[in-house]
């Protein structure tokens, strides 16, 4: 609190200890206000994040499923008859869901989809793969075979997934293709 005695005096005054407390109580408050208010924008921005998220994925995953993911495995001689997409399993507590699983009577290609592919994407698909028969039965018996579909990738991370066996698709524009080489074999699981 200030004063004034006279042109450009300026005196302080003396604030009493029950102001002060008065002072540090609206000041705590406040914080614990603004905390609130940071923690509840936190929440709207992570759902707004997850839904962005999610509708992305979904985006890519059609651009994959399309249309153009039964011709291309077609031309590697794996004659698809039916495709579909998010499937959901929970055994033994853990859950796992695939993007997309191309199938006809003997054969099944699961297909993960990234919008980004980075190296630990490769990792936890193969993780996955080698334990698909514990999350869906059905798949116990038939050949197995892995693509990783990306909009982004580095190539050593696609050469990197094609070491390991798998189909790797570009997802561009409104079509994928399949990069792997034309003599490539997939991997079994």
């Amino acid at each position: 609190m200030t004063s004034t005695n006279g042109p450009g005096a300026v005196r302080e005054a003396a604030a009493t200890p029950e102001e002060i407390w008065a002072i540090l109580e609206r000041v705590a408050l406040r914080q614990e206000e603004i905390a609130r208010e940071a923690k509840e924008t936190d929440r709207r921005l992570k759902k707004a994040e997850d839904l962005f998220t999610t509708q992305w994925g979904r985006l890519v995953e059609s651009l994959v499923e399309g249309g153009d993911l039964v011709p291309l495995l077609r031309q590697r001689d794996i004659d698809v008859t039916e495709t579909a997409q998010r499937l959901n399993a929970t055994r033994n507590g853990e859950h796992c869901e695939l993007d997309i699983v191309a199938r006809n009577g003997a054969e099944i290609v699961v297909v993960e989809v990234k919008t980004t592919l980075r190296p630990r994407d490769v990792k936890r698909f193969l993780d996955k793969l080698r334990r698909l028969a514990d999350w869906f039965p059905w798949s116990e018996g038939r050949p197995v075979y892995g693509a990783m579909a990306y909009l982004r990738a580095d190539a050593s991370v696609t050469k990197h997934a094609e070491r390991q066996g798998l189909f790797v698709i570009r997802a561009t524009g409104n079509s994928a293709s399949l990069l792997n080489a034309p003599d490539f074999q997939p991997r079994v699981f």
